[in-house]
């Protein structure tokens, strides 16, 4: 991808380069801000909320941001949850607005100019403390001295939260004893499985700080392109998308083991298929299609493609989900909001929800193994899927984990909150739990929250489902 960082029209890059320098070596030493109230929040935050910054690479001045809220329950037995935004480029604001954190926006409603927030009581935040990152860099409010910073990949990714982790324990040697989980969602799930396992590794090596790692959680992950990819096509049939003639016409020309003659055939079977699949919104097949499709730059086929951009205010229909996302970008980018989160004046000249320009290389195209060895360690797993999500069909998921081989201990059943089904799941040998999430889309708790905060709710505790 291009490498471009938000720069305003007309600044030179080596004036902003020569410019963050400056402003980094001048900024205050304390790393962390308390922040009590928020521009756009009536009165008071009614919980702890911290941010910051870690520096994980001194060479190029990287530096990570982060959103720190302590558990509403109890801070000090809860567990503590790294929770990772997919894309890559997505903001941790994102989880904390849209998903698990405890704020939401208002819709349609402002206070002094910006959009106003609320309490969310469905948050993960009732039951554990929930570290929000901005990683990769040039993601949120993550920003790199020097323009080489900027560039990234899974690997690096994963090395560099392995040492904000490090440094973040260093500031807040309180929360050392407390269960430590890995969370993240869509893409986040290449990176969370081996960053778990680097954690592990350090942990048996006594290369690091004991942490008290028990797991990882993830929803709707990105796992292995060649499975994930592929259960596009009968995911939409299952969910009565595209017919059976169809279905029929691509098993036959499409699978892997047909003769490369008929990979013309199997093209056109595909633009068929699109078609049928151009008004469906991939994230939740029930909601409606407000954007254009994102086209893989190779096949042009909507089925490859598993991101979604940042819309302008102009394409969203006031009835889209994606109206809520624009709030963020408006509240995000005004200065009284930068101030009080302790953002690092000049950084970060305009913030995306989603920054799909940042110079970001996939070198980890299937994260099976990384399963396979942190659950053999004795390390707990929670996979959960919105049923509705066509971005990571649970059908692909549910392939994948199949592959492991584990021997399932208790078979796929419903599970409940307030006494109507919620999803089902499928518990699994090596403490792999397997959910899905009746009725959710992409990013399950935006769809189904008080659902979803039942369900971290009783496996964080032990409990069945």
């Amino acid at each position: 991808m291009a490498s471009s960082h938000g720069l305003a029209p007309g600044l030179g890059l080596s004036f902003v380069l020569l410019l963050l320098v400056v402003i980094v070596q001048s900024e205050n030493t304390t790393r962390t801000t308390v922040v009590s109230h928020l521009p756009g929040y009536r009165g008071p935050l009614p919980f702890s909320l911290q941010t910051g910054y870690v520096e994980v690479d001194e060479t190029d001045g990287v530096r990570l941001f982060y959103y720190f809220v302590q558990s509403e329950r109890s801070p000090a037995a809860d567990p503590v949850l790294l929770w990772l935004t997919g894309g890559p480029g997505c903001s941790a604001f994102s989880g904390l607005v849209y998903e698990i954190g405890p704020l939401s926006f208002q819709s349609d409603s402002y206070v002094d100019g910006l959009p106003e927030l609320v309490y969310r009581p469905d948050s993960w935040t009732k039951v554990a403390s929930i570290i929000f990152l901005d990683s990769p860099v040039g993601a949120g409010f993550s920003y790199s001295a020097t323009e080489d910073g900027y560039k990234s990949s899974d690997t690096k990714t994963i090395n560099q939260i392995a040492i904000f982790l490090t440094k973040w324990y260093e500031e807040h040697p309180e929360f050392l004893p407390n269960p430590l989980y890995i969370a993240g969602d869509s893409y986040s799930g290449l990176v969370v499985p081996p960053l778990t396992f680097q954690i592990a590794r350090g942990i048996e090596t006594g290369d690091g700080p004991l942490l008290n790692l028990k797991g990882y959680i993830l929803g709707n992950p990105l796992t292995d392109v060649r499975i994930d990819m592929p259960a596009k096509v009968p995911y939409a049939h299952r969910m009565g998308l595209i017919s059976d003639e169809q279905y029929e016409i691509y098993k036959e020309i499409c699978g892997t083991d047909t003769p490369k003659a008929r990979n013309i055939q199997c093209i056109n079977c595909l633009d068929a298929i699109d078609t049928c699949l151009k008004g469906i919104n991939i994230h939740h097949i029930l909601e409606p299609e407000c954007s254009e499709y994102n086209e893989d730059s190779n096949t042009g086929r909507m089925l490859l493609d598993y991101s979604s951009a940042e819309l302008p205010l102009s394409d969203i229909s006031s009835k889209c989900r994606e109206t809520g996302y624009t709030m963020s970008s408006i509240w995000a980018n005004d200065r009284a909001v930068r101030e009080a989160l302790g953002v690092h004046t000049g950084t970060v000249p305009v913030w995306l929800r989603c920054n799909q320009s940042t110079s970001y290389t996939t070198d980890i195209w299937s994260s099976l193994e990384y399963h396979r060895s942190v659950t053999s360690r004795g390390y707990r797993s929670l996979i959960y899927s919105g049923d509705h999500d066509m971005t990571v069909p649970f059908t692909g998921t549910q392939a994948w984990i199949r592959s492991l081989g584990f021997p399932v201990v208790d078979e796929w059943r419903p599970w409940y909150v307030t006494d109507q089904v919620a999803g089902f799941a499928t518990l699994y040998s090596n403490n792999l739990t397997f959910a899905t999430v009746k009725g959710a889309g992409h990013t399950a708790p935006e769809y189904k929250p008080k659902e979803c905060l039942a369900m971290v709710a009783r496996w964080l505790s032990g409990r069945p489902l």
